[in-house]
């Protein structure tokens, strides 16, 4: 089986809606938890950049920017998936890798509180408030992938292979803070084109 050209946008596009649906359940059972964003929640190209972090225009929409990317494709074999293979390629027509590993990034910022306007602090009330957001939204986004993926393989004989990566605090910075969780995901091979 080869690599279809909409494979990884579909895949990446699909643990977005994970990662929301997910962050939407939490907000229900997790008291002033805020759900997925509501005004930036998308696939983005390359590393995403910090527009936003703030409320959205509706006072009881989750505010924050939910972004997925794929950071790299590279071949790899299902005895050594994640390992990145560097088979010679070319020897007799196309030589396709067992496998294309798909490393996506997937990130979410909340607001962070910041010092005032005489430049006084926040105090220990709101940042332990914005870690424990933060903590739940790590946890969310983490269980979101382990619940999810194995449901994603397109072939459905095996079940997705897939290898979770760090999950670590950004910033805060600009007013934002939020988390970055990394997760390579098996895909079949890649496809040669026809001449």
């Amino acid at each position: 089986m080869t690599l279809k050209p909409l494979d990884v946008a579909d895949l990446a596009e699909a643990v977005l809606g994970c990662a929301c649906a997910a962050l939407e359940a939490t907000a229900v059972t997790v008291p002033g938890q805020p759900g997925c964003p509501d005004c930036r929640a998308c696939v983005v190209p390359g590393t995403a950049a910090w527009d936003t972090c703030d409320s959205p225009a509706t006072s009881t929409g989750a505010g924050g920017q939910l972004t997925v990317n794929v950071a790299r494709l590279y071949a790899s074999t299902r005895d050594a998936f994640p390992v990145e293979v560097r088979a010679v390629q070319g020897l007799r027509g196309c030589l396709l890798p067992p496998l294309t590993a798909v490393e996506l990034v997937i990130t979410l910022l909340r607001c962070a509180p910041t010092a005032d306007e005489q430049g006084v602090p926040p105090d220990c009330a709101a940042l332990a408030a914005t870690a424990q957001t933060l903590h739940v939204d790590m946890a969310t986004l983490y269980n979101s992938l382990l619940c999810c993926l194995p449901g994603l393989d397109p072939s459905k004989r095996l079940g997705a292979l897939f290898v979770m990566g760090v999950s670590r605090t950004i910033g805060p910075e600009g007013g934002c803070v939020g988390v970055e969780q990394r997760v390579t995901v098996a895909l079949p091979g890649c496809a040669c084109p026809t001449t």
